[in-house]
């Protein structure tokens, strides 16, 4: 099938073959218009529309003319409906072409509503149908309706769902939203335009200049700006709900440093609002003052002014969202008010009083001499940059409220960087203009003047006609060096000046206010911290969360009655710096790790600029307050340590794990470049344990000498019919691995699908790994049962022996007396559990039916009881369970589990055995040493045994302690056995054979046809020719049993040399003979044989 893209494929109108499956762009209003102008447009690519050719009427068409209708088709979100009276497979009306596609099928069509979390209050998720639904054949009994199959076919969901049950009602419907302006704009411009702007910034330019005063104010917004940027792009990365700061870090680093962050940042904003109400408080007392008006003292009346600030503030934010705004918009009105009052004040002429105060209107001379700095003792421009730079923070007061904006990934970028803007041009403005009218030093004296004849010191007052020269050599106290009420005295009427101080003040206090319970909210909504829950709480449409606004309001009583701010301003403000810092950061991260989860909407950001901002914030805590910034970094520090070690249970995708699949990538990808030493050798296993929790005593086992040091697989094969295994081993996969990861053992989980257990493990023993990390070992558990099974089970037992040593794969065979396999075990238990489940569930249904309304609740019972699926098996099951009860097997139930968990426990003081008789390349004696390093096993010593000749026993055994020693492996004994190859006693020989009997063939009693008969109708059995061919070896086996009851019955552990049984040539149940005999009666017992490659050495 080709396509062509040239204009006409498009506007032809008729094709000369009829196909549904046809492209047309047609507008059935427009057509001729269309027609007429497809020489002139460029072609307009439409969405496909599956439409029979005959009937080409209803199209929808997204030209320039139909935008709006377009427009409207997007934000409605939803696609046309068919007629509810209209048969889904007819294609001879025009309703049929208002759906999607038209014939019924399985498939949705994208949806915003499959892509929503689960606990998503925007709209309610639904499920599309999976992968396995579409896929598998249709059941025969299931019918589609024509209403359902439409429904599915336009994305509504699954045939047969109740839209009652899909629709979540929104707890804060009819909340309060804010849009860009009143929610992000209005607050960053109050929050960054505070006291600093009335106050202190004529200091900062008489200091520093008029050229250092913009740089500093141009390197904060630097700061600011970076910050800005990065948080755009964190906010336009996804849906954004509420907790500001510590929502944007926690989503993009984590939970480690968005909780440690996040705590630091609420507390910072609720200190804040102290801060604020302080200097709000030391205003309004400065004015008593000025009037003699004086309650108590000036310390008691901060904090009696404060205290009722904070009050009425508290009352104003409990009373809702939208009062809060209302007032902000006030308080900005009255702001802008004070600063339009200051710059028509720098062009209102002059008087006397004014002059004598330093105040000239605009001059060059002045401009001239406060362009360069003149920094008085002990300051200097770092100093300065450290107090103004406070002054234009300010930037998250927006993000902090993410949760009451109507769009968030809109509102943000654009209120943000707005406000950095407009408040960084107020402050350039504010500074040249007053660094252009006023001198940095007067006197106050109207009597100042310069009379005719006097010399001039060539300042530009004395230009003016003012001789401030006695400022030199005595404090003045008016002039931008002197004075912090510059602005007041340059106004055109200084109240409104006081009316901006107040308002500065009083916004930036409500801003923090209001932040500080959100952010804190979002923070024990997490439950990142378990013991503060109990704020997550929040109450009315808006979600308000009260007991958050009680922890803030107290928490600013408590400083400000403590009127120390001094001290703690510096803390503040570091916590504030890092969070942009770490805001920064996780741009950077986030871009770094290359997820392509990283779709930020918002562009304009860097990963190296926002890399730099957060050096630069880091620099600036330092700069402001070094022992401020070392305090600020090991609390953090403290509180990061604190939850990585809870270990929160959420998965926020954060860029932290992007970066670790990366960097496990990239290293994955190195080792490959890096070829094998023997020096760097380590067991590599593949456990065949079937589940994990099945076969906990063959994991731990593997564990104890894989942990930290090698790589291990749990591997499962799901043997029956494709379709249920597949579904089956899909089912349990995360379920499996997570079981892992709770238990505290590093490994992963692996299961395949086969036709015989033996195809799928050697699927496993091919494929598993990747690159280096590939396994090479085979652990599997002895075949206890191995005389009870069928023939084709021991064929393939034996056959995945013989396929790893063909995969040059090493083999463990792990044996213990009982406990290896508890899976009877833990049905039972999950059979109880199950029942309890339901037990439960259904007294919670009585119990909600019991409060509801007459019939109602009735009905609402068995609608409770069908989705709790009770159904009339719950008897059975209880039958079954009662069944087994009254056999007792509790007690041998628990017995095989404490047996099942024997090598989880530590070992005492004893030996581990390590019978050494064929060299396999070290393994048999690796695994052993390496369990001696282990916690659990660092009591046990080695005792080596290995076979020798009786007449150089002594020799060989100071070859065996001089080899041992060149390897560095420790030991507490060596026996060398000089009598393996003599014959068994005759009880033990009589025991083998009787063992074997049941399955040998005894040929040579019975004539050649009926021995060939029974050869080809029981090749597996043992015959009578095999059995005299290995007869030797037999007798080893026998033999060696009884050498290790002698030697070996008190040994914690034994690991012995595992005999390989040549392919072809040993049947597979004499094998297993072999294999049950050496093993009897023994402590648990490791069989190792190695690939007969190097695994030890001793040349460094």
């Amino acid at each position: 099938m080709s396509m062509n893209n040239s204009s006409s494929v498009f506007l032809d109108a008729a094709p000369s073959h009829p196909n549904r499956f046809q492209v047309n762009v047609i507008n059935e209003s427009h057509e001729s218009s269309a027609a007429a102008d497809s020489n002139h447009d460029p072609p307009h690519y439409e969405e496909t529309s599956f439409v029979d050719e005959a009937h080409n009427r209803l199209r929808i068409s997204f030209r320039p003319g139909n935008q709006e209708l377009y427009d409207n088709f997007l934000q409605s979100g939803e696609t046309a409906k068919t007629d509810a009276s209209f048969h889904t497979y007819d294609s001879h009306t025009n309703t049929y072409y208002l759906q999607t596609f038209g014939h019924n099928t399985m498939d949705a069509v994208p949806k915003i509503d499959y892509y929503r979390n689960t606990g998503s209050i925007s709209g309610a998720k639904m499920n599309r149908p999976s992968l396995y639904e579409i896929h598998e054949q249709l059941a025969k009994n299931v019918a589609v309706t024509p209403g359902s199959a439409d429904r599915v076919a336009n994305g509504d969901g699954m045939p047969g769902e109740e839209q009652s049950e899909n629709k979540e009602e929104d707890p804060h419907a009819g909340a309060v939203k804010f849009g860009w302006v009143k929610g992000v704009l209005v607050r960053c411009m109050l929050n960054i335009w505070g006291v600093m702007l009335f106050i202190r910034l004529s200091w900062i330019v008489g200091e520093a200049g008029i050229g250092l005063g913009v740089l500093i104010i141009l390197l904060s917004t630097m700061v600011t700006s970076i910050t800005g940027l990065s948080t755009s792009a964190i906010a336009t990365n996804g849906f954004v709900r509420g907790g500001g700061a510590y929502y944007l870090i926690s989503r993009s680093l984590g939970p480690e440093f968005g909780g440690s962050i996040g705590l630091i940042f609420a507390f910072a904003n609720a200190v804040a609002v102290a801060m604020y109400v302080v200097g709000f408080a030391e205003t309004v007392v400065d004015l008593l003052a000025e009037s003699n008006s004086i309650m108590v003292d000036k310390s008691n009346d901060i904090r009696i002014i404060g205290s009722i600030t904070v009050v009425i503030l508290l009352g104003i934010s409990v009373a809702g969202m939208e009062w809060e705004a209302k007032a902000q918009v006030i308080l900005l009105i009255i702001l802008l008010i004070a600063i339009v009052n200051f710059f028509i004040g720098t062009v209102i002429p002059s008087n006397q009083e004014k002059k004598s105060r330093g105040f000239f209107n605009y001059q060059a001379s002045i401009f001239a001499e406060n362009f360069g700095p003149s920094f008085t003792k002990g300051e200097g421009f770092f100093s300065v940059f450290a107090i103004f730079f406070p002054a234009a923070t300010g930037i998250l007061a927006g993000a902090n409220i993410s949760g009451d904006l109507e769009d968030p990934q809109d509102a943000i970028p654009r209120g943000t960087m707005l406000a950095i803007f407009v408040t960084t041009i107020a402050y350039l403005a504010v500074a040249i203009c007053v660094g252009a009218c006023v001198v940095r030093d007067a006197t106050g004296n109207v009597n100042d003047t310069i009379i005719s004849g006097m010399n001039c010191n060539g300042s530009a007052a004395c230009g003016l006609g003012y001789d401030f020269s006695r400022c030199l050599n005595q404090n003045c106290p008016y002039g931008l060096m002197n004075n912090f009420q510059v602005m007041s005295m340059v106004s055109g009427f200084a109240p409104l000046i006081t009316a901006g101080i107040f308002s500065a003040t009083l916004s930036s206090a409500l801003a923090s206010l209001v932040s500080a319970p959100k952010v804190f909210q979002a923070l024990c909504k997490d439950n990142i911290y378990k013991g503060l829950h109990f704020f997550a709480k929040g109450y009315g449409k808006n979600n308000e969360p009260l007991r958050g606004y009680i922890l803030t309001f107290i928490i600013a009583m408590a400083f400000i009655l403590i009127a120390e701010l001094n001290i703690i301003a510096p803390i503040i403000s570091n916590f504030f710096l890092a969070s942009y810092a770490l805001i920064n950061f996780s741009c950077f991260h986030a871009s770094y790790a290359k997820s392509p989860g990283w779709r930020p909407a918002y562009g304009v950001y860097n990963m190296w600029v926002s890399l730099s901002g957060a050096i630069l914030c880091c620099a600036v805590m330092f700069v402001i307050n070094w022992w401020a910034a070392v305090i600020t970094y090991v609390i953090e520090f403290f509180l990061y340590i604190y939850v990585t070690y809870k270990k929160p249970d959420v998965n926020w995708g954060s860029s932290t794990q992007a970066l670790s699949y990366v960097s496990a990538l990239d290293n994955a990808l190195e080792l490959t470049t890096v070829e094998d030493h023997v020096k760097n050798f380590r067991p590599q296993c593949i456990v065949l344990t079937g589940g994990p929790m099945t076969r906990p005593a063959l994991l731990d086992i593997t564990h104890a000498f894989t942990k930290n040091s090698g790589l291990c697989i749990c591997c499962e094969v799901y043997v029956g019919p494709r379709k249920e295994c597949v579904k089956e081993m899909n089912n349990g996969m995360a379920k499996k691995q997570e079981w892992l990861l709770k238990n505290k053992i590093k490994a992963f989980y692996a299961a395949v699908a086969a036709d015989c257990f033996r195809d799928g493990v050697r699927s496993l023993l091919q494929a598993s790994g990747l690159g280096r990390m590939k396994p090479n070992t085979m652990v599997i558990g002895f075949k206890k049962n191995w005389r009870k099974a069928p023939p084709a089970e021991i064929e393939n037992y034996v056959g995945i022996i013989h396929d790893a040593f063909d995969f040059e794969i090493g083999v463990i065979i792990v044996r213990i007396s009982q406990g290896f396999d508890i899976s009877q075990v833990l049905q039972v238990q999950e059979e109880l559990e199950k029942l309890e489940q339901e037990r439960l569930a259904l007294e919670a249904t009585i119990k909600d039916n019991e409060s509801e309304e007459g019939s109602r609740g009735i009905r609402g019972l068995f609608k409770k009881a069908g989705k709790l699926n009770i159904t009339k098996q719950v008897p059975k099951k209880d039958t079954g369970i009662n069944t087994i009860q009254s056999m007792h097997v509790g007690e041998f139930n628990q017995r095989l589990v404490e047996a099942s968990t024997q090598f989880k426990k530590k070992q005492g003081k004893g030996t581990i055995d390590v019978w050494w008789l064929f060299d396999d390349g070290g393994l048999t004696l690796l695994i052993p040493y390496i369990l001696t390093l282990r916690k659990k096993w660092k009591d046990c010593k080695l005792r080596i045994y290995v076979g020798g000749k009786i007449n150089r026993i002594e020799e060989e055994k100071i070859a065996m302690a001089s080899l041992l020693s060149k390897f560095r492996i420790k030991f507490a004994d060596i026996h060398i056995i000089g009598d393996i190859n003599i014959k068994p006693n005759k009880e033990s020989w009589k025991f083998f054979e009787e063992m074997i009997e049941p399955y040998r063939l005894h040929e040579s009693c019975k004539d050649l046809t009926t021995a060939e008969k029974l050869k080809r109708e029981t090749p597996w059995k043992i015959t009578d020719s095999e059995l005299e061919a290995f007869k030797e070896k037999s007798y080893r086996q026998v033999r060696l049993n009884e050498l290790l009851q002698e030697h070996s019955r008190a040994a914690n552990l034994v690991v012995l040399s595992l005999p390989v049984a040549r392919k072809a040539t040993i049947s597979d149940i004499l094998y297993m003979a072999w294999l049950e005999i050496l093993t009897k009666n023994l402590p648990p017992v490791l069989l190792v044989r190695g690939n007969h490659k190097n695994v030890l050495t001793f040349y460094s």
